[in-house]
């Protein structure tokens, strides 16, 4: 086969990931490491040698039977056929299957100049030497066979045949030409071969990572949406408390009490969120209004009326629909609360046949104009490391294929529109 400097290998695959086997490393066929092909083929050739070989020895005793050399032919002949049939039965390993590649080479010769007739038992050893050795020597040793074979072939004919100086070459160039041909188009499939498998690697590798990453994105919103604004929401309380606890005590309970309320809430999200569940208020059979009159009801304290509101059917979302618009009411309520000053806010959900609206307005300060070049998010929030605002919001409801819309102007409030689409991709609960 091929030497490994005529032509460039495949990659090896990388450690632990199962690949189809390649050929040798060295470009050449490794008798140790046989596949069954490989060993029928092996067999083949050891049966075509056997059988030439037994055949140009009987020609030989049938018209030489009383000749000198009969002994030395016999004996070069069992010695011929066992190192062969050895070889097939015990393959070993490379340098193993040239040494009797050799013994058989050498033995040969001897056996054809002493009886031309031996000539052709070369061609299975062609095969094996191509087989065995890298392809320059293996085109070296199977010129010197050929060669031989056609001085072989001259000697036993009566006058010039052009056939016995034709037909030898023409036969090794033959089998060495289909021989290199289907190496180079094992190794050039085991080429594509390795490329799908590195290349199907790699992907895999690519897909947990974008993986990971959404996976990291949504639980960085889950929090920011319902741990973060509960402990936003619970710091605020007591911090009112510690400024009321000698003026005005009753307030002051009063401030604790709706801090331990909410810290009760948060604890149940942050159980659900550990167990990937749908947010508290939706998880108790309520629906979509329900849970949002409830989260209204729960927001109006401390100078902020809530209130909601209803229109269109009332239709049961699919529990992503619900979830993602019960996330983006608490997070706009939370920016409301501690960045609008504003003292109503109001919700107001509307189902229609193919979409579901949120709607989100507040009588607040209104988002400032952004500085020229500038990407302030209107809904995030000042400290970079404290929220996600309006991205989170954005990218969970893109998540569904539905839109946000955002409409401010400074001292007059603002109106946040979530909307998504009730299609095949997000289709209503049966």
């Amino acid at each position: 086969m091929r030497h490994p400097d005529d032509h460039p290998q495949p990659p090896p695959s990388s450690p632990g990931s199962p690949g189809p086997p390649g050929p040798p490393a060295s470009g050449a066929f490794a008798p140790g490491d046989q596949t069954r092909d490989d060993r029928l083929l092996s067999a083949l050739l050891t049966t075509a040698f056997v059988v030439l070989l037994a055949g140009a020895l009987l020609r030989y005793v049938l018209k030489h039977g009383d000749s000198d050399r009969l002994p030395w032919i016999v004996g070069l002949s069992v010695v011929l056929a066992v190192v062969q049939v050895a070889g097939q039965a015990r393959p070993g390993s490379r340098r193993a299957g040239r040494v009797r590649l050799a013994v058989v080479v050498a033995c040969w010769v001897v056996v054809v100049l002493l009886a031309p007739s031996f000539a052709w038992c070369a061609v299975p050893l062609i095969h094996t030497a191509l087989r065995l050795l890298p392809t320059r020597s293996a085109v070296v040793l199977v010129t010197a066979l050929a060669t031989l074979v056609v001085l072989a072939e001259l000697r036993l004919a009566d006058g010039f045949d052009p056939n016995h100086l034709l037909l030898p070459p023409v036969v090794a160039a033959l089998a060495t030409g289909v021989f290199v041909y289907l190496t180079r188009e094992a190794t050039r499939r085991q080429h594509l071969i390795d490329d799908l498998v590195r290349t199907r690697r790699e992907l895999a590798a690519t897909e947990r990572r974008e993986g990971t990453l959404a996976e990291r994105q949504r639980l960085s919103r889950e929090i920011h949406d319902s741990l973060a604004q509960s402990l936003s929401s619970q710091n605020m309380l007591l911090q009112a408390a510690d400024r009321q606890w000698d003026t005005d005590p009753q307030a002051a309970r009063t401030h604790l009490r709706t801090a331990a309320s909410i810290a009760a809430h948060g604890l149940t999200e942050a159980r659900r969120l550990v167990h990937d569940l749908a947010p508290a208020d939706l998880a108790e059979g309520a629906g979509l209004a329900q849970a949002l009159a409830t989260l209204a009801a729960r927001e109006s304290r401390d100078g902020l009326t809530v209130r909601f509101h209803a229109e269109g059917p009332d239709t049961h979302l699919p529990d992503q629909a619900a979830s993602a618009l019960l996330r983006t009411a608490q997070g706009a309520l939370a920016n409301i609360r501690e960045h609008s000053g504003a003292r109503t806010a109001a919700l107001t959900l509307t189902c229609l046949d193919d979409t579901v609206a949120l709607d989100v307005a507040d009588d607040g300060r209104g988002f400032p104009a952004p500085e020229p070049g500038g990407t302030r998010d209107p809904l995030g929030d000042p400290d970079p490391l404290r929220g996600h605002g309006l991205p989170a919001i954005r990218a969970r409801l893109r998540q569904l294929g539905g839109a946000l819309a955002v409409e401010s102007t400074p001292g007059e409030g603002a109106v946040l529109t979530a909307t998504i689409p009730l299609t095949p991709a997000t289709p209503p609960a049966p």
